[in-house]
């Protein structure tokens, strides 16, 4: 689907091998700093990564990310479950609806936007975790300029050093890491991207996405009952 994978991944970690919401975030920048990182190197070879656009993007993101890798330790469990929750859903609708956000055209391109959008991004990277694919791709098309293809290859740039720094952030805090769940999980999540690349390849993307959006809603719903209750 060309993410990350986090917006699975906290879930997964928090319902499936008993993380805490904390540790569940931890442990997905984990992943989704090995997952983005290893398809950068990919989409760099075939150039449909902007350094110049993605590298200003990235650093206003610097300080957000750190922060809320700090910020996120002192946050009750509730509150991250359901802030994850409405993010989840938000993904969920953006990929029932596509054309809403994302446009394939040229846009005039301010500095104080992409700051703003990428400093926006780095906070929600922080606190819950989450690379953010969703929200990148969409916002390097409509506020950086970018064509769909660079959109998707930049993005990864920008979830790489914004989940690598939210994980420096995490360094020595209640929600550390439990490698012996963590290592296999995520490789095992880089050997999956691969065979979901292949994948992608034989079913169709409008098919692929809504089967994911709905599938995601539920998952939104249920941490959000959880988080309530």
């Amino acid at each position: 689907m060309g993410g990350g994978g986090s917006v699975l991944a906290v879930p997964a970690l928090i319902y499936l091998l008993g993380f805490s919401p904390a540790a569940a975030a931890t442990a997905s920048l984990v992943v989704v700093s090995v997952t983005s990182a290893t398809a950068l190197g990919a989409h760099a070879r075939a150039g449909t990564v902007h350094w110049r656009g993605g590298a200003l993007f990235a650093a206003a993101g610097l300080v957000p990310a750190a922060a809320g890798g700090v910020v996120s330790g002192w946050l009750p469990p509730g509150l991250l479950t359901g802030a994850f929750a409405v993010i989840a859903a938000l993904a969920a609708l953006r990929m029932l609806r596509p054309s809403a956000t994302v446009r394939d055209e040229d846009v005039t391109v301010r500095s104080w936007q992409v700051v703003r959008a990428g400093a926006g991004l780095g906070a929600v990277t922080g606190v819950l975790g989450v690379g953010g694919g969703f929200l990148a791709v969409p916002a390097l098309v409509n506020v950086v300029g970018l064509r769909m293809r660079a959109a998707v290859g930049t993005s990864l740039l920008v979830i790489t050093v914004n989940s690598t720094v939210a994980l420096v952030a995490r360094t020595g805090t209640e929600a550390g890491i439990d490698w012996t769940a963590v290592a296999p999980f995520a490789a095992a999540a880089v050997l999956g991207a691969w065979d979901g690349k292949r994948l992608a390849a034989k079913v169709s993307g409008d098919r692929l996405r809504q089967i994911f959006a709905c599938a995601l809603l539920a998952v939104a719903a249920l941490m959000l009952v959880d988080a309530v209750l």
